[in-house]
């Protein structure tokens, strides 16, 4: 195993990732919101909604989701009848998950801060596992994945949506230029922080492409893997089964 992780473009050691991931979302917890929409011109939201469908969350089914941050999903998922466990490992974003439940008076949900590569649940806990726009922040994604097999029970589903990489021609580049060049700047306007969302479009590009993360998928002992690209592969969501 390597002794450096990316951090962006950066090659820091594990455990400076992990402070380091851990300030970002704390800085951006407040505006993180705001600045998606500002970003993706309200897109993540379809996204979202998508992602959920994709999920097809049953009624009482227990679901943990992770990178739950401020509860996007998983107020997706509940609305579906489903019994949702949020969890992330930077408090500051459960916060405010917390508060804008309470804002929307959505009950029932439980929430517990958790790393994605240690997670305290038993095994064969829940029916489903999902994560959206985190598991690129993770130091170390093998072990993300093992823990999500290991509290999945049998015939469980693991969905991910996470930035990708754009293949279509022309728009790689449009994106590419507006990433680079305007979202530390929408950043700075609206978070007052122009690093740490410098940090998160760097971060998209060190993930890994479509193919090889699906292969990451599989190597923890999903079955049934899927990728199923969203314009052009800016997003993509991932899939697999535990059987």
């Amino acid at each position: 195993m390597s002794d450096t992780v990316s951090f962006g473009y950066e090659e820091v050691s594990p455990a400076e990732k992990t402070e380091r991931v851990g300030s970002v979302f704390s800085n951006v917890a407040r505006k993180y919101d705001v600045m998606n929409d500002a970003m993706s011109g309200g897109m993540h939201r379809l996204w979202k909604d998508r992602f959920v469908r994709r999920v097809k969350p049953r009624e009482g089914e227990a679901i943990l989701d992770m990178a739950g941050g401020t509860g996007d999903i998983a107020f997706r998922l509940a609305e579906r009848g489903a019994q949702v466990t949020v969890s992330d490992i930077n408090q500051d974003m459960l916060d405010v998950g917390v508060e804008r439940a309470m804002q929307r008076g959505i009950d029932g949900l439980v929430w517990s801060r958790q790393n994605a590569e240690e997670l305290s649940f038993p095994d064969r806990f829940f029916n489903a596992y999902t994560i959206a726009f985190g598991i690129r922040n993770v130091t170390h994604i093998d072990q993300a994945l093992s823990e999500a097999f290991r509290v999945l029970r049998y015939g469980g589903r693991f969905f991910c949506l996470e930035f990708s990489t754009v293949e279509w021609p022309g728009f790689k580049e449009v994106y590419d230029a507006y990433s680079h060049r305007l979202v530390p700047k929408l950043g700075q306007a609206i978070a007052g922080d122009a690093d740490s969302y410098r940090y998160l479009v760097e971060s998209i590009r060190k993930f890994p492409k479509m193919t090889e993360f699906e292969a990451m998928i599989r190597q923890a002992g999903f079955v049934h893997t899927k990728v199923e690209p969203i314009m052009g592969g800016l997003v993509a969501i991932h899939s697999g089964w535990k059987a």
